[in-house]
């Protein structure tokens, strides 16, 4: 039986377009972005206060922690290092002109960075994925994506979910050694539940997928059966992660992109559900 509960906000609608949740310890809980203003937004969980970062793109794509402390932002075109004092390097435009920008990504468990893109006009099959090595260099991974969207691994890093929203699917990849096989479906959504957006995988191997304009996320088990829904008073749910000391809060990102000034009015606030299952750490950038 699927068990279906109820999100509680957390934040002020502090985002425009909240997206990429993050948990990690090493910088002291929940980051996320609020993407189209190019910020990076932080919350402390002892007083609820959210600080905001700029990154000087006019798009802040995703985030991850390092491996030796800082973190790493996919910006509009390019990728940075960051310590916590600033910005410590920045890559050179990843294509030129200002047709497509990076939308969403993760880290593998090598330590690598996959991030997808999309096209401004969000033109099908227009789009690609990088990986951003650890020596920082820039290579292609694949394309024919139009909105490249949630990624994330196995407990075991031998398959990647990955979510290319207007496919309505999650994929699934076989994983090793760096190299992707065997693309294959692993869930198809149904018509009239939103489409599909950012993930997290769980210990168990569930993946739990933001759906934009769904008002839920939802949770599939490793065998894609529906396990559990997660209900919340804005529409356009757009990331989650699962963080808290115990791994078992899901925070959730929402938006209010393409609503009127007073539809939803808490859209763009964080919202939070605690769970069952435990959620994997994230996987840091090794760079």
């Amino acid at each position: 039986m699927t068990q279906i509960q109820q999100a509680e906000q957390v934040t002020d609608p502090v985002a425009y377009h909240g997206e990429g949740a993050v948990w990690s310890e090493s910088w002291g809980g929940l980051r996320w972005v609020d993407m189209l203003a190019g910020d990076i937004l932080s919350l402390d969980a002892r007083t609820g206060r959210v600080e905001r970062l700029a990154t000087g793109s006019p798009v802040a794509a995703m985030i991850r922690p390092r491996v030796g402390g800082g973190f790493v932002a996919v910006t509009e075109r390019e990728f940075s290092l960051w310590t916590e004092a600033g910005r410590e390097w920045v890559s050179e435009p990843v294509w030129p002109g200002p047709t497509q920008r990076f939308n969403e990504g993760g880290c593998t468990p090598e330590g690598d960075l996959f991030c997808g893109t999309m096209a401004y006009e969000r033109v099908v099959g227009t789009a690609e994925v990088f990986r951003f090595g650890a020596d920082r260099s820039v290579s292609p991974l694949f394309d024919g994506v139009t909105i490249s969207n949630g990624l994330g691994f196995s407990a075991d890093g031998t398959r990647m979910f990955y979510v290319d929203s207007p496919t309505r699917r999650i994929d699934v990849f076989d994983y090793a050694d760096g190299v992707l096989t065997n693309r294959r479906p692993f869930v198809t959504l149904p018509e009239g539940v939103g489409g599909p957006d950012g993930l997290t995988v769980d210990s168990e191997d569930g993946v739990w997928i933001a759906l934009y304009g769904g008002s839920a996320v939802r949770r599939y088990d490793r065998e894609g059966t529906l396990t559990n829904i997660v209900e919340l008073p804005v529409s356009k749910i757009t990331s989650c992660t699962l963080g808290g000391a115990d791994l078992r809060t899901l925070y959730i990102t929402t938006s209010r992109e393409f609503l009127e000034p007073h539809d939803e009015p808490l859209a763009g606030s964080v919202f939070a559900a605690s769970v069952e299952i435990a959620g994997l750490p994230v996987l840091p950038y090794a760079g």
